[in-house]
């Protein structure tokens, strides 16, 4: 039986299919980022216009690390922040790329975010980018002069490869507390464990936004150690994870890794809500304009957001 694809997102596919263009494998590395800098300027929404969005750094192991503030208020009392980890498998993402994503989940949450601007492969391989995202994570924990705010909490965040980094993070800091605790962490269509032969990357390997030749890319260029927790964190400790809200697109070609963070979760009985978008794609956070059903689905992942914020 074939998978439900929404209407909307058939039209997109139909649309990308007639482009007929090269598979980012058979791009240059420098094209391969333009391609991705180019589906999200196109597929979309426009970014909100926050009263603050302003590039800020912090220290890194190897330099300094670019950051980007949003925030949908001038000013505010101490409160959570949002730490973002853009997706791009480690390899093509940017500040720019998740430009508009980050000001959306900036405004629904009515909470500052800060998107974190890590090295990438293959310049830097991992573990590189994950220790940029830990360097900048325990940085905006201290509450810095910086971000003239005073951070009671992190909530961490991230698509695709930042879902991994945000799951890694969330055991890293578990290790080491940082200064303020993660109160909650978002992995979205993370990389959580090992895709290669799983159903679903055989059975969305191509049409689906993104594809299996990519994913081996992307694996290539990042060069992860698979019985290294940071790279594989369904390898870590589960019962120390912050709640969850852990969200999955039922066509994504890694979905299933998605699916068995959910299932180490509920196993470790870790407070999670598990959201699968139907009928959606990879990437679909960073579609909304060409997908507009979903928007609704950034929505409900901020209501599932604000209700496990809420609990007691």
């Amino acid at each position: 039986m074939s998978a439900y694809i929404r209407p909307d997102m058939k039209a997109f596919l139909d649309a990308l299919a007639a482009m007929d263009g090269p598979s980012i494998a058979d791009m240059t590395l420098e094209e391969a980022r333009a391609s991705y800098v180019a589906l999200h300027g196109m597929a979309d929404r426009p970014a909100r216009d926050l009263p603050i969005i302003r590039d800020l750094s912090c220290p890194g192991p190897e330099g300094e690390i670019g950051l980007r503030l949003y925030d949908p208020r001038k000013t505010r009392d101490a409160s959570p922040v949002i730490v973002f980890y853009h997706g791009g498998g480690f390899v093509i993402g940017d500040l720019d790329t998740h430009h508009a994503l980050c000001s959306e989940i900036a405004a629904l949450m009515d909470l500052p975010l800060v998107a974190v601007d890590y090295r990438r492969a293959p310049e830097a391989p991992f573990p590189e980018p994950i220790l940029d995202c830990e360097a900048a994570t325990r940085w905006i924990a201290s509450s810095p002069g910086e971000l003239s705010h005073d951070v009671t909490g992190l909530i961490t965040i991230g698509d695709s490869a930042g879902g991994n980094a945000t799951i890694v993070i969330g055991q890293l800091l578990a290790d080491n507390p940082a200064d303020a605790p993660v109160v909650l962490q978002v992995p979205i269509f993370p990389l959580a464990s090992d895709a290669m032969g799983s159903a679903s990357l055989e059975e969305f390997a191509d049409g689906f936004v993104l594809t299996k030749a990519a994913v081996e890319y992307f694996d290539a260029q990042y060069a992860p150690d698979r019985n290294d927790p940071r790279a594989m964190p369904i390898l870590g400790d589960h019962s120390k994870a912050p709640p969850t809200v852990l969200v999955t697109a039922s066509l994504d070609p890694i979905r299933d890794s998605g699916r068995d963070y959910g299932a180490a979760l509920a196993q470790a009985g870790i407070d999670c809500a598990f959201l699968e978008m139907k009928g959606v794609t990879h990437s679909f956070t960073n579609l909304r304009q060409a997908v507009p059903s979903a928007q609704a689905d950034l929505e409900r992942m901020a209501a599932a957001m604000k209700l496990m914020l809420e609990r007691d």
